[in-house]
């Protein structure tokens, strides 16, 4: 049967064996299993395994094959059969150079971003659009990243039609599309994202709507696929590898950021809220009256008239004495480099006395005191609730049975990263799932299980095992969590630490639950300071004589003390230095 009558389509991007600029088109022919790499699905020449006659494919897939010259200039595809070689135009955009690539572990070939810091653009106009509308439909690559992921994307663009029709020399990085999807991760940023670009019938204006709470990138150096499957009930689902990672609602509200479909009421942008509206559940009793007895000048702490110098304290000795076995360095210069001084090192004496130096009575609390005097809160006779705008229709609601998706015409790549070694392969389009899912088993499978092979021979104790990825996603979907948002970088950060310290996973994800419980306990109850102990003295009798502090600083109080705390700790852990040393 000739490449051209299968029922099911293949149309391939094709680069070179040699380094070709990103300025080049990609080229799309319908091509046998001959041409195909040796990962490719058996069976998919013909009318397609296990799909009707309706069904329908476009597969892009990166296969070795050789490249001839065109008597133009233009670059010629060998597709194993010379009757079937035709010539493509080369379009000029971007920076990064795109290469025809072999994947590592194995003989399969990829499309692969070959320089770091770059812009990269690439794009393949289909042969017809596909409509989103009509069925399910799927949508489903690989990418893998050989040098790991730290700040780069690997999404595709799924271009609409465009009003004067599309050219693929038009494509750019603000060029319409209906859905952008695939892993993205750089900073805080780590999603597969889902993008949904959808035309607001009121207005006519394409809105971009984000998949809350997308499922993280994996974090190892082999290749993955990436499907979403959208389905006739609304339903999109995301899945890596085949297993599902995340199921949405395009009509829900709670699954797309801002929601596809929008309120029925709003508030009402010109309602203000009335000067005499009082928020406040409780005030201050009017009527209450500072105690006669109450002190407000009283201090916390009072020294405690109790407590005894100890036996045996010396207090003509210093803590610290110069040390008897510095000697002055042989280059030191007096002139230069000033009088020498010897480090200083403890008192040997101390060690053995209670205590040395002056002696002084310890702190205590002071049972008198009662701190600045306010008065008891109390119910608010003219609370009224927290103001809010009254609502009003929504001049811009629709509603809506289905989205209105938007054809897709072409498929592009337009990524910025600071990584190198993403490679892209086997990008489809289809209208059956089981589709899908045999070629993932079929041409996906085996170069994973090969490149897992080869990465436990070469595997050492620092790498991420598969309890470790799962507590490593559960992780970064807990960051993403709307009460924790204002700390997200944070907890981000100690996530990223612990991916390159796998061997410490039981202590990040301890690190993890103390820090959410603190930062959930401190937007809860506003980040009061607990209570701390005093500084303890040098004798045991200090130590007994000694109670606790009661601190009603706030939150920004501990903060400075503790930094301040950290600064006093490093600089007692330095070793002291002579004048000379600097």
């Amino acid at each position: 049967m000739h490449p051209s009558s299968c029922q099911v389509k293949f149309s391939r991007f094709i680069t070179g064996p040699r380094q070709i600029r990103s300025e080049l088109n990609w080229r799309g022919s319908h091509l046998d299993r001959r041409s195909s790499s040796k990962f490719l699905a058996p069976g998919y020449s013909g009318s397609g395994e296990g799909t009707a006659s309706r069904s329908y494919s476009f597969v892009f897939s990166f296969s070795h094959l050789g490249l001839g010259e065109c008597d133009d200039g233009k670059a010629a595809i060998d597709v194993t059969d010379p009757s079937h070689t035709t010539c493509a135009s080369v379009v000029r955009f971007q920076s990064g150079v795109w290469k025809h690539s072999q994947s590592e572990g194995h003989e399969d070939y990829g499309l692969l971003v070959s320089e770091k810091a770059r812009k990269y653009g690439i794009v393949k106009q289909l042969d017809e659009p596909v409509n989103l509308k009509d069925g399910t439909i799927v949508l489903q690559y690989e990418a893998r990243f050989q040098n790991g992921l730290e700040c780069g994307g690997a999404y595709l663009k799924y271009l609409r039609p465009q009003d004067a029709g599309w050219a693929p020399k038009d494509f750019v990085s603000d060029s319409p599309y209906s859905i952008m999807f695939g892993p993205d991760k750089c900073g805080s940023t780590n999603k597969v994202h889902f993008i949904l670009k959808h035309k607001n019938p009121k207005t006519a204006e394409y809105v971009e709507h984000h998949l809350k709470y997308p499922p993280s990138v994996p974090y190892d150096k082999l290749t993955h696929v990436y499907t979403a499957v959208i389905e006739p009930n609304n339903d999109l689902r995301i899945l890596i590898d085949g297993e599902e990672k995340k199921k949405a609602n395009f009509l829900s509200g709670d699954d797309f950021e801002p929601a596809i479909v929008p309120p029925k009421t709003i508030p009402d942008p010109d309602d203000k809220k009335p000067e005499d509206w009082d928020e406040r559940e409780k005030i201050p009793d009017p009527d209450a009256r500072k105690p006669d007895d109450w002190d407000e000048d009283a201090p916390m702490e009072i020294e405690d008239a109790d407590a005894v110098k100890p036996e045996g304290w010396l207090d003509d000795e210093p803590e610290e004495v110069d040390d008897p076995e510095a000697s002055k360095p042989e280059d030191w210069d007096d002139e230069e480099d000033g009088e020498w001084e010897a480090p200083k090192i403890d008192n040997p004496k101390c060690a053995k006395a209670p205590g040395c130096g002056e002696w002084r009575k310890p702190m205590k609390r002071n049972p008198a005191y009662k701190g600045k005097w306010h008065a008891p809160l109390i119910d608010n006779p003219n609370y009224k609730g927290i103001w809010k705008a009254r609502e009003i229709p929504n001049p811009n609601y629709f509603d809506l049975d289905k989205p209105e998706f938007e054809p897709i015409a072409a498929i592009g790549i337009e990524i910025w990263t600071m990584q190198d070694g993403i490679l892209f392969d086997n990008i489809l389009i289809v209208n059956d799932e089981k589709v899908a899912e045999s070629y993932r088993e079929k041409a996906s499978k085996p170069k994973y299980e090969l490149e897992k092979a080869k990465e436990k021979v070469q595997d050492t104790p620092a790498g991420l095992s598969s309890f470790q990825k799962k507590i490593f996603d559960v992780l970064y979907q807990v960051a993403d969590v709307p009460l924790l948002k204002s700390y997200r970088e944070k907890i981000i950060d100690v996530i990223e630490k612990g991916e390159k310290q796998p061997n410490v996973t039981i202590g990040i994800l301890v690190s993890i639950v103390v820090v959410i419980t603190t930062l959930i306990f401190r937007s809860i109850f506003g980040g009061k300071k607990a209570v701390h102990p005093p500084k303890a003295t040098t004798t045991s009798s200090h130590t007994a004589s000694a109670e606790k502090k009661e601190d009603e600083a706030g939150s920004s109080n501990v903060e400075r003390e503790e930094d301040e705390k950290e600064k006093e700790d490093a600089d007692t852990a330095k070793p002291r230095r002579s004048r000379r040393e600097t």
